[in-house]
């Protein structure tokens, strides 16, 4: 599909939805031997949707390599060397469709936890998917995105040991590793921090800002996050709340409840999103939508922008 000359490049995280039989990853238990080759297989499809659809950005899934860092399974680890040829003709295919890819680390993946046991296993973990993007020769804006985990009751002491372990990255994922905001610890004024000791670029997530702004309004956070990206293209992460009732079990009975405000709701509020838009001006930035929806949610925001004419 020829590319149409969207204000912003929109774009989902690993699942697709819009399309059956579309497969992220090689999620086999160990087993049965899983390996890159089979994900490598399962991306080449996504790749051609996503061009078919004019969607130009993508997250790969983080179990993109499976077992790539298990300690207990050395037989796992060299999976990304194996398959270079493979990898680097899939990471062709995106560069030739204009589709920016990017990585996101599970919450347990950690640079600031008190056990050096857990920060070792990060430090293996951000490497290997650095290396899956080198070895998919990706610019720079193909990024790994984490968040700074939690505070141990001492956030300046947490932050301090994320910055020491920054420093003990490969050179790869030190150029590659962004941080982003959350919704109950660490603010953008928190990641501004960390960014000041580092260099390393801030992902500014819209949804977590509005739970945990840290004294700054969305423009002004948004505005300083994007100014932390050294001159490659930044993106944000945007979602709308989840604003339907819940339905729990108390006792035997199911009741309903209100809606929790840090879930994602499976579309985007297009209003919200515009206003969003006006408040960052025209700063250039992609935008990583995080709907329950994926690809379908992408698809009707844009629609709805083109058709209420809010771009």
């Amino acid at each position: 599909m020829a590319k149409r000359e969207w204000p912003r490049r929109l774009g989902f995280a690993v699942k697709v939805v819009g399309r059956e039989g579309l497969k992220s990853n090689d999620a086999r238990k160990w087993q049965s031997n899983p390996h890159v080759r089979v994900s490598i297989d399962y991306l080449h499809p996504i790749l051609d949707y996503l061009d078919e659809m004019d969607i130009r950005m993508y997250r790969i899934s983080s179990d993109f390599v499976p077992y790539s860092t298990h300690p207990d399974m050395p037989q796992f680890h060299a999976q990304v060397r194996e398959c270079a040829r493979e990898l680097a003709e899939l990471g062709r295919r995106a560069r030739d469709f204009g589709i920016r890819l990017s990585l996101h680390p599970s919450q347990y993946v950690l640079l600031s936890a008190q056990d050096p046991a857990i920060n070792a296993k990060g430090i293996a973990d951000v490497n290997a998917q650095a290396e899956l993007l080198d070895a998919m020769e990706q610019g720079p804006e193909a990024v790994v995105v984490l968040h700074l985990g939690g505070a141990y009751g001492d956030k300046s002491s947490a932050v301090a040991r994320f910055v020491d372990n920054f420093a003990r990255l490969s050179e790869s994922a030190r150029r590659r590793l962004v941080i982003e905001n959350d919704e109950t610890v660490y603010s953008m004024a928190d990641c501004l921090r960390a960014h000041e000791a580092t260099g390393v670029p801030v992902v500014f997530d819209h949804q977590h800002h509005n739970l945990n702004p840290g004294g700054l309004s969305v423009g002004e956070a948004a505005r300083k996050a994007l100014g932390t990206w050294r001159g490659i293209q930044p993106k944000v992460h945007f979602s709308s709340p989840k604003m339907d009732l819940r339905t729990i079990v108390r006792g035997k009975k199911e009741v309903a409840v209100p809606p929790l405000l840090s879930q994602h709701a499976d579309f985007v509020n297009p209003w919200e999103f515009a206003w969003f838009l006006r408040e960052t001006g025209p700063l250039p930035y992609d935008v990583m939508l995080e709907a329950k929806q994926k690809d379908q949610a992408l698809l009707k925001l844009r629609a709805d922008l083109d058709k209420l004419r809010l771009w």
